[in-house]
């Protein structure tokens, strides 16, 4: 896909999603990080669904990293791979109170040496905490990427670093979430959408029978 559709793709993405943001539920970076956390294997309805009470309990990072695994996992006991997350997220709050007095750092290298913190959730911290323009590739990102033309890549890092190489400069702040939320609603993985597609005449995608 050349640059001039890619950027076309994008305008018809952000005219048609006026308001590319999270669907997870925060206040601040720390509570960001805590939902993304969670939202590993997990769906954002499920995680918004737990938070409330959880953030309600323990609002920052002391009092979370104090209340410990055991305590946290009352909370979160719904959500998927609970007993490790419970803990990583204890860890990291500990770190984040011992390393960095509480605050959420803002690079890339800090984040991924907290507990729990790969770089896809780096860079949803990056992206939508602090406004980075970097691109979190998660299986919607790394699905859509591949199937429209956009970035092909056979691992995350390979579709990322493409997506970051051809994706227009005024694009790059919210390709992210634009991205994310076509495919959650749209551009589905078994039985995507074609026909109520916006950028269907950019796509790739070999089944242009609807149109």
């Amino acid at each position: 896909m050349n640059s001039k559709t890619i950027d076309i793709l994008f305008k018809k993405l952000n005219d048609s999603i006026p308001k590319p943001v999270t669907e997870l539920l925060h206040g601040n970076p720390f509570e960001l990080l805590i939902s993304v956390i969670l939202s590993a294997q997990a769906t954002d309805v499920s995680v918004n669904k737990v938070t409330p009470e959880l953030f309600s309990a323990f609002p920052t990072p002391e009092k979370m990293q104090k209340a410990g695994a055991e305590e946290i996992i009352t909370y979160i006991k719904s959500i998927g791979l609970a007993p490790t997350k419970s803990k990583n997220i204890a860890a990291a709050c500990g770190e984040l109170v011992k390393k960095h007095q509480g605050k959420v750092p803002q690079n890339r290298e800090d984040l991924e040496a907290l507990p729990g913190v790969g770089r896809k959730t780096a860079n949803v911290i990056l992206n939508t905490a602090f406004g980075k323009p970097v691109i979190a590739v998660d299986t919607h990102v790394f699905r859509i990427s591949n199937r429209t033309g956009i970035a092909h890549g056979k691992t995350v890092l390979e579709v990322e670093n493409r997506l970051m190489s051809v994706i227009p400069s005024k694009w790059k702040k919210d390709a992210h979430h634009l991205l994310i939320l076509h495919g959650r609603y749209v551009c589905k993985s078994r039985k995507p959408e074609c026909a109520n597609c916006v950028i269907a005449d950019e796509c790739e995608f070999p089944d242009k029978s609807f149109l």
